[in-house]
């Protein structure tokens, strides 16, 4: 009798071991996977088929300037926007990018959560021919999205950040400064992890 207790318990005692260790991995495995999606590229579009040298961002490099339009076709700089003193989280799409169109959705409940402290510029790259700012607007426009879009009609903001790939979001410090950037979809999770690191002695 002893001696079958003694087995039901190893037995019991194994059980709990794997699940603890199971746990243990699951857990481990996804914090990794947000460390990734935060520095590496995903599955993503490519921008162009012309490519554009690949970009590396230096440690504490201020965010480029560039022409673009907004969505009344009035002409800006995004220089603009970053004279704000927020953070910004800059992104790069198109309505044709499937990894585009699979974000947006995160990227709108966030803005509407903290829009206030953040600002968005979801920049729409033109080139004319597979997407124009028609297209942009309309699929805006049908899927209810309330996100401050631009456009960067002369390719001004892809040759200033490198964008070989769609989508492409960089975040950038309240002082104009970038912090880092993705490639591919960036899901709703990451986004706040980010946002949330930006915002870190914000005031």
């Amino acid at each position: 009798m002893a001696k079958k207790l003694k087995i039901c318990l190893g037995i019991a005692g194994l059980a709990l071991l794997i699940a603890v260790s199971m746990i243990a991995y699951n857990t481990l495995v996804g914090w990794v996977g947000l460390a990734n999606r935060l520095a590496l590229p995903e599955q993503a579009d490519p921008a162009y088929s012309l490519a554009l040298p690949e970009h590396q961002v230096p440690p504490r490099q201020r965010a480029p300037d560039f022409a673009m339009t907004d969505w009344d076709g009035n002409s800006l700089r995004f220089s603009d926007i970053i004279a704000g003193g927020k953070p910004v989280v800059l992104n790069f799409w198109a309505s044709w990018c499937h990894a585009c169109r699979s974000e947006k959705p995160g990227f709108e409940t966030v803005y509407r959560d903290l829009g206030a402290k953040v600002k968005f510029a979801m920049v729409g790259l033109v080139d004319g021919v597979r997407e124009t700012v028609e297209t942009g607007q309309r699929y805006i426009e049908t899927n209810g999205f309330t996100l401050p879009v631009y456009f960067d009609t002369l390719r001004e903001g892809a040759v200033a950040y490198g964008v070989r790939f769609l989508p492409t979001t960089v975040f950038i410090d309240a002082n104009g400064y970038i912090i880092t950037q993705t490639h591919g979809a960036t899901d709703e999770e990451t986004l706040r992890i980010a946002i949330d690191f930006m915002l870190l002695g914000v005031d």
